[in-house]
């Protein structure tokens, strides 16, 4: 660029952002994995119900956490050179990571792909949640300046990593897990909730032109998969008057669309 290189210690960047589901498996999901996407927390919520708020933000307690936050200054060391705060993890929360790894073991052993990459950056991602919890705690007013991360606070990062985020990852990761035959037996179950078909056949699935359900050779599979999962059973039709193959028709398991609701 025509310019000396500038040096930048201790670089951390956040990103924030939104994306389409579309484009998250197009431009990510089809990415090389390369420990990049990995790092990305992807939380892909239910729709928000539609209702008027019925809270207000508290400007003043607002204002007063980000002047905490902002009025933090960075210590010298011995030499004079600025450099990070150290908070420490208590013992207890030291055996509590230990655990927790453990039972990211546990996940990943379940885990493939894009996802099994992601799983196991969550050890390294609840402990820089556990001290963000703890600044949270100081900057709200409602503790001390943290000076170790206590059980208290990891507990609750693995906590949300585990009930949250964790789940959400498995549902943006979801159309890139598994087979051809897999991922058109999420779509069908997926049709079938949004439709609330009780029972359907295979001609109603091919009318409606899903992505991963275009045709019979995508649709019978998908109906195979599901009925090895027992969430839809073939229906016994006769034939009509004028004779013919009789209807494929198929059942759906209430338990589907419970799921739904």
């Amino acid at each position: 660029m025509g310019r000396d290189p500038v040096y930048v210690d201790r670089l951390a960047v956040g990103v924030l952002g939104g994306i389409q589901p579309d484009k998250l498996r197009s431009l990510l999901l089809k990415s090389d994995d390369d420990g990049l996407l990995a790092r990305f927390a992807p939380v892909w919520p239910h729709p928000a119900p539609v209702k008027r708020p019925d809270a207000i933000h508290d400007e003043t307690f607002i204002d007063a956490a980000i002047g905490r936050l902002l009025s933090l200054e960075m210590p010298s060391d011995e030499d004079g050179v600025q450099r990070p705060w150290f908070v420490p993890f208590s013992e207890a929360s030291r055996d509590m990571l230990d655990a927790f790894r453990l039972e990211v073991r546990r996940w990943e052993g379940d885990a493939e792909g894009l996802l099994l990459s992601f799983i196991g950056k969550l050890p390294g991602l609840a402990a820089r949640l556990s001290l963000v919890i703890a600044m949270l705690d100081w900057a709200s007013g409602e503790a001390d300046m943290p000076s170790e991360i206590t059980v208290q606070h990891f507990g609750r990062a693995a906590h949300l990593v585990e009930s949250y985020l964790l789940p959400m990852a498995r549902r943006s990761y979801a159309e890139h897990v598994g087979g051809p035959a897999q991922r058109s037996a999420r779509a069908l179950a997926a049709l079938i909730q949004q439709e609330g078909w009780k029972t359907f056949t295979a001609r109603e699935v091919r009318r409606k032109q899903r992505a991963h359900l275009l045709d019979m050779e995508t649709i019978n599979p998908a109906i195979r998969a599901l009925e090895s999962a027992d969430l839809v059973r073939a229906v016994e039709v006769p034939s009509g008057p004028k004779g013919g193959a009789p209807k494929r028709l198929f059942s759906v398991n209430p338990i589907v669309l419970e799921v739904q609701a």
